[in-house]
């Protein structure tokens, strides 16, 4: 049986070309290899498994490589390269300063930089975590540092480079290594789980990228584990179950049950994850994570800032579209306070809940379409108030048991006609009737159990009232479906544009009426409505507002349409804009310019101008 080496130390590159991520390093080495304008000193620092210790090896072996490539890369094959291989080569030292951080280690190191190279150009002493390191040992290191022989070259590796001393900055080359992208972790992981004969999908690969913050050496370590608990089939699911995290689908639900207003299923769903054993602010930093995708995909510029499977960015953009901005936005402050305020919090889990409950009801704050109020601020009747105008009246269709409490909340009960119309269908008929979209009933929060109807529905309280309303709006609906397609014209649009005025300013928006007032109205036909806008700011509005007016402009016609957006900046305003206004000195000087004489008669008569 063969010895197993872990993937970080069998893939550490060899060479400057196999080093990922950090093509601004090697290639300023290489070039500097090639011209021979090597320093006396570097200094290597940057985040943890990124590279630094491995191009250090890679070029003391190259700078001492007796036959090196035209491309300035070790040959692998002669024998300094062998040795370097096999860890016998006299010419390089390794010194873990963490270890060994005394005044006496570093006099022994000093001691040994006399001695010319038995084999080789250099000797080349690589210092790791050269930041801890004593500030004794500092200063002994200071001389030799500065004036080292011809032949010695010293590379300092640290992650914290603020903590070196200033004198020791100043003598070395400072070369900083950067995180490494998810994009070239993935590529990497991939050839490497080929190499293994891995089955890895990108997003299991993806996901490991992510949680590895740029450091390869925690990426290699993490699909070692994961292969071993999989047996080599690594799929999104096993990834996210073995590193304890909460998948897409768990923030898709979430947002979904914010979207339509459903507080009982949302905290249904953060009770299923606080049961697995996932702490609140974790759950919390994640939903601030994919709320921050869907904002980013409301822009198609902002794409290459989404770190994402390829395979959910069509799911992202579809989610994106469903969300209003205003709620994106106000789900995020609503979020970012929760976090701040999390460590402060006694019942953590209620500070959680609140947090999602605010978003939950955000959309009854804004015109949000569909989702819990409609364009003009009309808020839908839902379960619970269909209960509380049940309270008023006593005919119901559907009976519940009277063992079923009712929650009295303390808001109040919506209005009720004064003499109701009375429904002579039976209660089956109207049941069985479909009913239009826009007056579908928000399902119930959870109450006791009660037996359910024999029907198999869920049961429902249903007031005369409500049951007028509905039967006006399915009547009206029928009949507006006979009814033949208005033609779409210029006079149609603007007539429409100004009863849409009309409800925005009733509904009491007065923000979104006044700049609805700055805009023009073009049609193209057959079915083309453009708005002009003459700002961005105005013209902000109008594509939030865009699917709202197309339902209106569709109901209205009866036929389908489609709205286009265009800022157009009106010339009066530019130019009144570039007008220079004077002073009265000014215009007396113009005046003059104009009328010579006028400056003649001021000085004849004496007169000076008061301004």
């Amino acid at each position: 049986m063969s010895e197993y080496i872990v993937s970080a130390r069998k893939y550490r590159p060899q060479t400057f070309d196999t080093v990922v991520g950090q093509e601004h390093i090697t290639t300023t080495l290489k070039n500097a290899i090639k011209n021979q304008h090597l320093a006396h000193a570097y200094l290597f620092c940057g985040p943890r498994g990124v590279g630094k210790t491995t191009c250090a090896r890679i070029l003391a072996k190259t700078i001492n490589c007796e036959s090196p490539t035209e491309d300035m890369e070790a040959c692998g094959t002669c024998g300094t390269c062998a040795s370097f291989k096999n860890n016998t080569s006299f010419n390089v030292f390794e010194l873990d300063a963490a270890s060994n951080n005394s005044v006496d280690d570093i006099r022994e190191l000093t001691n040994q930089v006399r001695f010319q190279p038995q084999q080789g150009k250099y000797k080349v002493y690589i210092i790791d975590e050269v930041h801890m390191l004593s500030a004794a040992a500092f200063n002994a290191f200071l001389k030799t540092l500065e004036e080292p022989p011809p032949y010695a070259i010293f590379i300092l590796a640290t992650t914290e480079k603020h903590k070196i001393l200033p004198t020791i900055l100043s003598r070395c080359q400072i070369f900083d290594f950067r995180r490494i992208t998810t994009q070239d972790i993935v590529g990497h992981l991939q050839s490497i789980a080929a190499k293994e004969g891995m089955i890895a999908q990108e997003a299991a690969l993806h996901i490991i990228a992510q949680k590895s913050e740029g450091a390869m050496r925690d990426a290699l370590s993490m699909l070692d584990r994961i292969a071993s608990f999989t047996n080599g089939m690594l799929t999104y699911s096993n990834t996210m179950e073995h590193l304890n995290l909460l998948d897409a689908d768990f923030y898709f639900g979430l947002t979904d049950g914010m979207l339509a207003q459903d507080v009982a299923g949302t905290l249904l769903k953060l009770d299923r994850a606080l049961e697995k054993g996932f702490e609140g602010d974790v759950i919390i930093n994640g939903l601030a994570e994919h709320f921050r995708n869907l904002m980013l995909c409301k822009d198609s510029r902002m794409a290459k800032l989404l770190d994402i499977p390829n395979d959910f960015k069509p799911v992202y953009n579809e989610k994106a579209y469903q969300a209003p901005p205003s709620f994106i936005l106000s789900a995020l402050n609503v979020i970012n306070d929760c976090e701040l305020n999390y460590k402060q919090a006694t019942n953590k889990r209620l500070h959680v809940e609140m947090c999602l409950i605010r978003i939950c009801f955000l959309l009854q704050s804004g015109s949000a379409g569909s989702s819990g109020t409609d364009v003009f601020g009309d808020v839908k009747k839902n379960s619970d108030s269909a209960l509380n105008s049940t309270a008023q009246s006593s005919p119901t269709v559907v009976h519940q048991p009277a063992a079923a409490p009712v929650v009295q909340e303390n808001k109040p009960a919506p209005v009720m006609p004064e003499e109701p119309k009375p429904v002579p269908a039976p209660a089956p008929t109207i049941l069985a009737t479909p009913l239009p979209d826009e007056v579908t009933p928000v399902s119930p929060s959870p109450r006791p159990a009660a037996t359910a109807p024999a029907t198999g529905g869920k049961s429902r309280r249903l007031s005369t009232g409500m049951l007028s309303d509905i039967d006006e709006k399915v009547t009206s609906a029928a009949s507006k479906q006979n009814e033949a397609p208005v033609s779409l014209s210029l006079v149609t649009a603007l007539s429409l544009f100004e009863l849409y005025k009309q409800k925005l300013a009733a509904a009491n928006k007065n923000v979104i009426h006044a700049q609805f007032s700055l805009m023009q109205v073009e049609v193209f036909p057959p079915d083309e409505i453009r708005i002009i806008s003459p700002s961005e700011l105005t013209d902000t509005y109008a594509r939030e507002q865009k699917s709202q007016l197309i339902d209106f402009y569709s109901t209205e016609t009866n036929s389908r349409v489609r709205i286009t957006t265009e800022i157009r900046e009106d010339e009066s305003v530019k130019a009144a804009q570039n007008t220079v206004v004077l002073s009265k000195s000014e215009i007396f000087d113009a005046m003059v310019q104009k009328n010579p004489a006028l400056a003649k008669l001021k000085d004849s008569l004496g007169m000076t101008i008061e301004y």
